[in-house]
């Protein structure tokens, strides 16, 4: 009977992935680049819906996208490099390592900074406001990390400290580290993180939801959320870093970062509340849902009087100039007593009543 429960039994850590690259016609297909991918589009997905219901463009987005992506990219490997240069620099070292960005290692501080740059280029270009453009994707980041952590398990790197807790992540003998060969389960750093950039991508919806996370106030309190917990599971990481005073590299630039994100928050709140504009030019459509209602030409009335828009008829012809001094005006015996009975406008005669002539007292007659 015991031997039955134990064939049941749920192994108590998490098992490490079978493999994390599948070859499709001959071409590899690294989990880690699927993980990174994944947490792109992501992004994007929850950024588009926080734009255009800002009644930002799609189209728009998609070119700040566009050019804050790859920069993102770039600067993650080169943030990376940067920091751990003795991992592809030296005696023994193969620099060319250093291109191999499907092995790993992308740091998420130079992919902000070097996205950040990217996107303002695009967001000057758009004539978009950048501190919107950054609000609106600050949930997305977090979300993209998320998915991008995952990518860590299927490399089996970035874990923690040895652990005997139910949640430990197993990690093969060729993955540990030096010193930790005896040791078969982990701290899962890389599950950690991932659960609290999904508790930082529901605060910061929260937030917005009953304030207003306006000129980049979201972004301040996404990197002030993030950096909190990033700094906590820094510390639970034995991968070999650069450390600063007794503290790892990164502990010093989360607790940095969290600093300067608090401070940029108030300072913002009590200088500029509210929302911050989509556009840096006044009056300047967005090109969103109210973009083509706000685009349509407006016909403006006209400031001419009616009196001076209609053309005022006279019941005589040329009667508002001066007659000609060739014209007689009828003898007052002939006129007839009647009114009614004068001759129309455009009558054989010429003449009308004293009463019906229009021409100003004084003038020729």
């Amino acid at each position: 009977m015991s031997s039955l429960i134990t064939a049941v039994m749920v192994p108590a850590f998490i098992p490490s992935p079978s493999q994390g690259v599948w070859h499709v016609l001959g071409l590899p297909i690294r989990a880690y680049a699927l993980c990174i991918l994944a947490g792109i589009f992501a992004g994007y997905w929850l950024t588009r819906k926080r734009w255009v219901a800002r009644g930002g463009s799609a189209v728009v987005l998609s070119d700040i996208m566009f050019w804050a992506i790859p920069f993102g990219l770039i600067g993650a490997r080169i943030w990376h490099v940067i920091t751990d240069a003795e991992l592809y620099f030296g005696d023994g070292r193969n620099p060319v390592d250093a291109l191999k960005i499907w092995n790993g290692g992308l740091g998420i501080w130079g992919a902000v900074g070097f996205g950040a740059l990217g996107a303002y280029l695009a967001c000057r270009r758009a004539k978009v406001s950048f501190p919107a453009f950054a609000d609106a994707i600050a949930p997305g980041i977090a979300l993209a990390q998320v998915f991008g952590r995952f990518g860590n398990y299927f490399n089996q790197e970035l874990f923690g400290k040895p652990t005997t807790r139910p949640w430990g992540l197993e990690i093969d003998p060729a993955h540990r580290p030096d010193g930790y060969a005896e040791f078969a389960t982990f701290h899962p750093t890389f599950l950690y993180e991932a659960l609290w950039n999904l508790g930082v991508v529901a605060l910061i919806l929260l937030v917005a939801r009953r304030y207003t996370l306006g000129h980049g106030r979201a972004f301040f309190l996404y990197v002030a959320a993030y950096t909190a917990g990033r700094a906590w599971i820094e510390n639970l990481r034995i991968d070999e870093v650069n450390h600063f005073l007794g503290l790892r590299l990164n502990v010093w630039t989360s607790l940095i970062l969290f600093v300067l994100a608090v401070t940029a928050f108030v300072i913002s709140a009590r200088t500029r509340p509210g929302e911050s504009p989509l556009t840096t030019t006044p009056g300047t459509p967005t090109d969103g849902p109210t973009a083509e209602a706000e685009a349509q030409p407006t016909t403006a009335p006209t400031d001419t009087p009616e009196t001076e828009a209609q053309p005022t008829t006279s019941p005589t012809a040329g009667a508002a100039e001066p007659a000609p001094s060739s014209v007689t005006t009828a003898e007052p015996d002939s006129s007839p007593a009647n009114p009614a009975e004068a001759e129309p406008a455009g009558g054989p005669a010429a003449s009308v009543s004293p009463a019906d002539d229009p021409t100003p007292d004084g003038a020729p007659r």
